[in-house]
């Protein structure tokens, strides 16, 4: 798969996600590739409606199999949660009663200071179609609840426990700006390479007769190096620059690089001629 290396360090801690009676695997499969995008791993299923394991659910969870291995069945939700400390339920409906509600960054950070302090925690997702019920909602700690659109608030399973996987990951992070694929470092060019390369596009050019009317040379050469320093070009950039500018003084449209030349005087049994002897016509 894209995106994913073996060979590093695999992140896998934080709160067990609980899905309350899922129905399809591959629903499951999708929340296990989810959670491994963001480092959870521990899957915990209430009453899985088809049973487990499930092939589906590993074929969704696209070699997440590190989530799927270790998932654990429970008969009940009381149960699946009875060695947690902290507990979040996830709903976008309104309800009444009397536990905070939390925005996922806050709830993230709580869960984040009670695994830290040794505490395990989990966060509690309900069923594909109408989620969880006040009973399961009150085994809960706290309520968390997202930003959602409010004439539209129902969320896929699988993109619930994304957001939540999200900011669990965000939570743990020193510079939440930072990336884990970073540019390649170049240095940058010379006001010698960028003198060198203006020279040769307009060396280039005047052969070909651009700068015309006379008149207007200097605006022009003005123009053209305006649009080639607009930005802090690296040396490889240069290089790169040149290296296409320099294929048009070398190669022509009828004898292209690569493309074998055939003299105008051919003589029976005449060789073509490749790209290193042929020359401009």
């Amino acid at each position: 798969m894209a995106g994913t290396n073996s060979e590093l360090e695999l992140v896998a801690e934080g709160p067990a996600i609980i899905l309350v009676e899922p129905q399809l695997g591959e629903n499951i499969g999708m929340v296990a590739r989810a959670m491994a995008n963001f480092g959870l791993a521990e899957l915990r299923l209430v009453n899985p409606r088809d049973g487990w394991p499930s092939e589906k659910a590993r074929a969704a969870a696209s070699k997440a199999d590190h989530v799927i291995d270790g998932t654990r069945v429970f008969a009940t939700l009381e149960e699946a949660i009875a060695d947690l400390n902290f507990v979040y339920a996830t709903t976008a409906r309104e309800r009444y009663g009397f536990k905070p509600v939390r925005a996922p960054v806050d709830a993230v950070a709580t869960l984040r200071g009670n695994f830290v302090g040794g505490e395990k925690t989990g966060i509690l997702f309900g069923r594909e179609r109408w989620g969880l019920t006040n009973e399961e909602v009150a085994l809960a700690d706290e309520i968390v609840t997202f930003p959602v659109n409010p004439a539209f608030a129902s969320l896929n399973i699988a993109q619930a426990v994304l957001l939540m996987s999200y900011e669990w990951m965000k939570s743990g992070m020193e510079d939440v700006s930072s990336t884990l694929f970073q540019p390649i470092e170049q240095r940058p060019a010379t006001k010698e390479e960028l003198h060198g390369l203006y020279e040769q596009v307009e060396e280039a050019l005047d052969a070909r007769g651009y700068f015309r009317p006379e008149g207007k040379r200097q605006r022009m050469t003005e123009n053209l190096r305006a649009v080639l320093s607009r930005r802090a070009l690296s040396s490889q950039e240069i290089s790169v620059l040149r290296g296409v500018f320099g294929t048009f003084d070398r190669y022509t449209r009828n004898s292209p690089r690569g493309a074998f030349y055939q003299p105008p005087n051919n003589n029976a049994g005449g060789k073509g001629v490749s790209e290193d002897d042929s020359t401009d016509a």
